[in-house]
């Protein structure tokens, strides 16, 4: 029997990049984390770190003046600054999230100057597809592109948006022909100092508190029609290639922060003694934390799957991005609880960062489509 059996085993080259991330967020990133969550703050020191070593944006292709690293390595920068501080993750997965239709899509003017900037840390890239009324439904937006002459004109409402008000940049959907629905759907690329781009108040949430959520408002924003991205009408097609690729994103933050908790747990209960012995010693405490490990050893596996058929762009990415989000996402949620009944009191306290992992890894369940669009993708996939 022959086959290529790679996928199960990462490259010398991903467990250095492996080994970087993990010191550097250790001692970089997760001494803030803490206080991040506590005043609600923009991840400053995390950015700066990770700009500095050239980790803020990993995916861009080295003819950008990027990394050039592949989908498995953005996945492990991803995951190992989620183990430590899932706001921070948001930099790296996010900028990928913003750029992707660029890549995809953008001519190479378009790629040139933006690539290049988010390369030179620049300013960082955020995606605006949601609206108040259109979530799930994003083909029902309701944001306006309307052309004059050689410059398009932009009004609407963006909700839900990632980093909005930090980021430079913004990928956004607008409505170019009302007529055709999704079909009618172009992308656009938007700089925050365009005039008539403002922000809503930032979202109080339960968890990822450090990274910024705003409404990005469109008043008469007028820009050049060189910033389309790709052809009109193409923009609701490039928006759902970009979330198969990013899908996976996102389940490589929830393996890290399902890491991070379990880390923490098994740490404690060898260290917590009860009824005269560590509580390790107690069969109950072990089944649950080989539940644990098992389950997250599982989402990762599907996770680093999926990457590599990001990595391809294999025509069974959009099934394979939504199972790694949809398993890891509710991996880590179950692994984040456990953790935090591990510890007891403990773990309901913000003594201990399981609390604050905990409500973390919600979000992980409802970004780039809830998981229950998640499993409508992967069945229509398996009847088609």
């Amino acid at each position: 029997m022959t086959g290529d059996f790679d996928l199960f085993q990462t490259s010398d080259e991903h467990e250095m990049l492996r080994e970087t991330v993990r010191s550097l967020a250790e001692n970089k990133i997760a001494p803030n984390a803490a206080a991040v969550d506590e005043e609600a703050r923009f991840p400053q020191e995390a950015l700066d770190a990770l700009t500095a070593n050239d980790l803020h944006a990993v995916h861009v292709p080295e003819s950008y003046g990027g990394a050039g690293a592949d989908a498995l390595a953005t996945v492990i920068v991803i995951e190992e600054v989620a183990r430590v501080c899932a706001s921070s993750s948001l930099i790296p997965a996010v900028n990928k999230l913003g750029s992707m239709p660029v890549i995809l899509s953008g001519g190479e003017e378009l790629k040139q100057r933006y690539l290049g900037a988010l390369a030179r840390g620049e300013g960082m890239f955020s995606y605006c597809l949601s609206e108040p009324e259109a979530g799930s439904d994003a083909a029902g937006m309701k944001t306006r592109a309307v052309r004059d002459g050689d410059h398009w004109v932009l009004d609407g409402v963006k909700s839900w948006i990632t980093n909005a008000g930090v980021s430079e940049f913004y990928t956004v959907m607008a409505v170019t022909d009302p007529s055709k629905r999704s079909k009618g759907i172009s992308a656009f690329v938007v700089e925050k100092s365009d005039p008539g781009v403002s922000f809503g108040p930032k979202e109080r949430k339960l968890g990822i508190k450090g990274s910024p959520t705003r409404t990005v408002q469109l008043d008469g924003v007028r820009i050049p029609a060189s910033r389309m991205i790709g052809e009109e009408g193409t923009g609701f097609a490039t928006a759902m290639r970009t979330l198969d690729h990013t899908r996976v994103t996102i389940a490589a933050q929830a393996v890290g922060i399902a890491q991070g908790a379990l880390d923490q747990a098994a740490a404690y209960v060898k260290e917590r003694r009860q009824f005269g012995r560590a509580i390790a010693d107690f069969q109950g405490v072990q089944f649950m934390l080989a539940d644990m490990s098992t389950q997250l050893e599982a989402a990762r596996q599907l996770t680093y799957a999926a990457a590599a058929r990001s990595e391809r762009d294999a025509a069974d990415l959009t099934s394979f991005g939504a199972a790694a989000k949809c398993f890891a996402s509710d991996a880590a949620m179950q692994i984040t609880t456990d953790a935090v009944q591990l510890l007891g009191g403990y773990g309901y306290t913000s003594d201990f960062p399981l609390e604050r992992m905990m409500r973390d890894a919600k979000i992980t369940q409802i970004y780039e489509g809830t998981n229950q669009i998640q499993r409508i993708v992967i069945a229509r996939s398996l009847l088609k």
